[in-house]
């Protein structure tokens, strides 16, 4: 027994003499020998406002877009909303990359060519003078395309806008 019992002590000995030295010398175990300190010349320390600031940098500014009546849309950096109202016999044209949300009113797709807008909701293409469902978020995949009232609905539509827009008047 007493062999059994030396044998624990010293392999329990062992054992706490290695976790020591790798408590104080961390480079030990690392298994890249780099160290990670934060706030180490390899890991810095950085605070909110340089990283929004190089955020901003990043991102590349604004977008903007004019409306026929002098309206524009807000910065792409910040990404928000707008509520727009498009009345009877305008429509709101889209630049690249813009999201539209029919909220209120009757509306069918406008584009100037045979293709249309994405119904990312439904997942469909929705063509010239196809009904859009409301609260679907639409896609713009190209300039020229946009949103306008149905044949015979006479009030204004409200849409939630997010991008480069104008309003013009319907040829």
């Amino acid at each position: 027994m007493k062999k059994k019992a030396m044998k624990v002590a010293i392999g329990a000995a062992l054992l706490l003499i290695g976790f020591g030295i790798g408590i104080l010398n961390p480079k030990a175990i690392e298994a890249d020998g780099v160290s990670t300190t934060p706030g180490s010349i390899d890991d810095p320390v950085i605070t909110k406002s340089y990283l929004d600031e190089q955020l901003a940098k990043v991102s590349g500014g604004s977008s903007s877009g004019s409306g026929s009546s002098g309206s524009s849309n807000a910065s792409s950096a910040q990404a928000s909303l707008q509520v727009v109202n498009v009345p009877s016999g305008k429509v709101l044209l889209g630049e690249e990359g813009t999201e539209i949300i029919l909220r209120v009113g009757k509306a069918v797709a406008y584009s100037s060519d045979s293709s249309g807008i994405v119904d990312i909701t439904d997942g469909k293409d929705l063509v010239k003078g196809k009904s859009i469902t409301n609260n679907h978020l639409l896609l713009m995949p190209r300039s020229g395309r946009g949103v306008t009232a149905a044949t015979g609905y006479t009030k204004s539509l409200t849409v939630l806008v997010r991008g480069g827009y104008k309003l013009q008047s319907v040829n």
